[in-house]
Formats: C-alpha cells, structure tokens, sequence
C-alpha cells in the first residue's frame, strides 16, 4: 500500500432549490448527482426533525459516509479522527493492542496477518481467522472504528477474542471456534529478520515494509555476506504489504538495469505510473528463493510478482493473498480521514492478480514449487519462529527444539539453493 497524504476540501453539503430540467432533456451526470445527494440530504433532515429521540448529526454523517464507503471494497474505509490517529500512530512504528491486521470479509472482522511478536502472533491467531466476539461482543456488521477502539488499549490491559477457523484452505469445511485471552502490550513493528540457515545460506524475513525496510535488509544482507553467506532465501509468508516505495526498494536490491519492478493504472488511462529499479543492484548475482503463502500481500507480492515475472528467484509456498490494489489516505478537515482504493499493481508482466471474492476470483500469485501447508502446522510454525533475544546471547526460537515442528517450505528451499550450487560448480578434470 503507498500512502499518498494529499488535501481534500471539506464536503458542504447544503439543500437547495432543484434546477427546472425540461422534461425531455436527459439530467447530466452532476445533475444526476445532485439528484441523489438530496435523498441523504432529506434523509438527514427527517432523522433530526421526527426520529424519537434527538441524534447528533456528526455522529450520522459519519455513518452515511461509512456506508458509502463500505459499498467499494474491503479495503476503502471511512475513519474518524481517533482511527485515522491510530493509522498514523502505526505508521510511526508502535502502539498499543494485540498485534493483528484485519480487513471485512463477509461482514465479518478477518485476520489479514497477525505482527510477528506480538500476543495474537503468540497465541496462534492465523490469517483468515474470524474474529467474531471481542470480550463477548459480537463482531458482524462492526465498524473499523469500533474495532480499533476495541482491540487497543493501554499496555497491560485484557481482551478476550472469540475465533472461529476453518478447517479447509477453501474455507469450505467445518468450522471450529474457542476464546483466545490476550493482554495488550506496545506493538513494535520489527520489519526485517535475519540469521545464517548454515555456513553459507542466509535468511532474511521481512514482516512488513516500512519506510526503514530499504535500508535494513541492505544492512541485513551485508552482514549476512559478511558471515560467509551464497545463497539467501527471503521469506515474505504473512508479510501484509506496506509501503510500495519500500518494496520497490527491496526488489531494486536483486534486480538491477532501471527495470520496471511494478506499476500503477487508476481509472483515468493516463495515471499510469512506472516504478523502476535502480540501475546497478548490490545483490544481482546472488541465487535466491522466496517464501510466500496466503497472508502474503500488496507490497510483498509486488516484490514476490517482479522476481517470478524476470525469473531472478524462485518462488515456493502457497497462493499468496491477492491483494493488487493501491490506497491513498486522504486527510479530511475535521481531522477524519478517507482511505481510498485509487488503482491497481501490474506486475512487470503486466498481470494484476486481484481477488475479488463476491465474484468468486481467487486472486494471487502462484508460486514455481507450491508447498501445501496443513493449518495446525501453520500455526505451530508461527510460534516457533518468533525469537527470544537476549544481549550477547544468540536468538533463539521460543518453542524448544523438542516441541518443533518441520517447516517444509524452508527445508524446500533450502533443497532448491543447495541443488543449484551443486549444478553451478565448476566441473573437475
């Protein structure tokens, strides 16, 4: 996602006499809009001047505008100003809650990815879960701004969410349900993770890109070549996106020649926009693989997109998430703010692999290797990636050896780097 901060002039919405039209002549599209506008003009006044008890117009201009707003696509959201204050917060790289990233899927609040680290991420939460209650409070038909308010907190503070996951990767079979206790705590957004796999594979796993993304898988790599490394597999499962500037960056590290890593088309035909990458790239030669699965999204599939569509690395998981769309968060002048789907991602190939699932299109990338990943293994992997870290100790997973499980992706690519420098090794005389 590239957050684009742009000015909006304040909607005045005002009524007035309607223009005569000759009853032969077709209304003109502003005419047309003027037309309806009236209907949530009248609606409004009706509400203030007969509904039984007196409600404040703000409050029911905000829900006219989230109701418009929820017609478009998941992604598009009205905020108030403490939501839009709660993205901003984000942004900026820490707040208060359980640490989850959530979309609205059948009128229900779903996990997009839990942050790595964090207590959902802990517990087990799995993207696609639903949440469907928060401390016993149902979640269908709930507004982001309810949920924002309802997941965060003050650090130390409880939430109760009540999930419910389904047994099938097409969400077609049973359903199960149980109560997940969390405790809030300050959510840090740690983008990029890296250690030696052996003595000469590295690994680099980026959470998510952010503005420092960039700069801290360079310094990341350099000090991965530093402890000997060849080969590198860069694993982007349950990374949600961010920052397109940031994943064009990223993708510029391995593909060099001021090539296009992705672009942009809205609905005017002339608002494509071309990004491209660097023309030398520090990382061009090194072979690489890349992990990606269903909560891998937007920016991470961009970069995932543009190393499949030159054939610089291979891909290998499962059918990422599908989301091809760029939003630009709007500032309104009462403090509010509009986050609007403005176009859609292209692959240097010229594929957009949006899902759309009211018309039943799955979306996403589909990797060289697809690696099925049972759900309980999903969710035991997620534990036993995330690291303890202690001064002068070396990271260590918080699941003990005895408890893990096998992550066959990883051992997948692994198989794939070592393979490809056996058959790149000079032949003997």
């Amino acid at each position: 996602m590239r957050n684009i901060w742009a000015i909006a002039a304040a909607l005045m919405l005002t009524a007035s006499a309607a223009r005569a039209v000759p009853a032969d002549s077709a209304a003109s599209p502003q005419e047309q809009t003027y037309k309806e506008l009236k209907v949530l003009v009248n609606v409004l006044s009706y509400i203030q001047s007969q509904y039984v008890k007196p409600e404040d117009a703000k409050k029911l201009i905000y829900g006219a505008a989230e109701g418009m707003v929820d017609t478009l696509d998941p992604f598009s959201q009205f905020l108030n100003s403490e939501a839009s204050e709660d993205m901003k917060s984000e942004t900026e790289g820490q707040f208060g809650g359980v640490g989850i990233r959530i979309y609205m899927k059948d009128d229900w609040l779903t996990v997009m990815t839990p942050i790595p680290g964090t207590p959902a991420y802990r517990a087990g939460i799995l993207p696609g879960d639903r949440i469907t209650a928060i401390d016993g409070k149902t979640t269908k038909d709930i507004t982001f701004d309810d949920a924002f308010k309802a997941l965060r907190g003050d650090p130390g503070t409880k939430v109760t969410l009540t999930v419910s996951r389904s047994s099938g990767d097409d969400e077609a079979g049973p359903w199960t349900t149980r109560d997940y206790p969390l405790t809030r705590e300050i959510v840090k957004i740690r983008s990029v993770q890296s250690r030696m796999l052996d003595k000469d594979i590295g690994y680099a796993r980026i959470t998510e890109f952010s503005a420092e993304t960039g700069p801290d898988l360079l310094s990341a790599l350099d000090g991965l070549k530093k402890q000997g490394m060849k080969s590198l597999v860069l694993d982007l499962r349950n990374n949600p996106g961010g920052l397109l500037d940031a994943g064009v960056a990223v993708a510029s590290d391995f593909i060099g020649g001021s090539r296009i890593i992705v672009y942009t088309q809205g609905r005017d035909p002339k608002s494509r926009e071309d990004f491209r990458s660097q023309a030398s790239a520090p990382f061009a030669d090194l072979p690489l693989v890349v992990l990606v699965n269903g909560g891998t999204a937007s920016a991470a599939e961009i970069v995932s997109g543009a190393l499949q569509d030159y054939r610089r690395a291979v891909i290998v998981g499962q059918r990422t998430y599908g989301k091809f769309s760029v939003q630009s968060v709007i500032p309104l002048s009462d403090g509010s703010a509009l986050r609007l789907t403005v176009a859609h991602y292209y692959t240097p190939l010229g594929r957009c692999l949006m899902r759309d699932d009211d018309k039943g299109v799955r979306g996403g990338l589909t990797p060289d290797i697809v690696v099925a990943v049972p759900k309980d293994v999903e969710s035991k992997l997620y534990a036993q990636w995330d690291m303890i870290y202690a001064k002068d100790k070396k990271p260590r997973s918080e699941v003990s050896e005895k408890d893990m499980v096998p992550d066959e992706v990883l051992n997948r690519a692994m198989e794939i780097l070592k393979a490809e420098k056996i058959l790149s090794a000079p032949s003997g005389n």
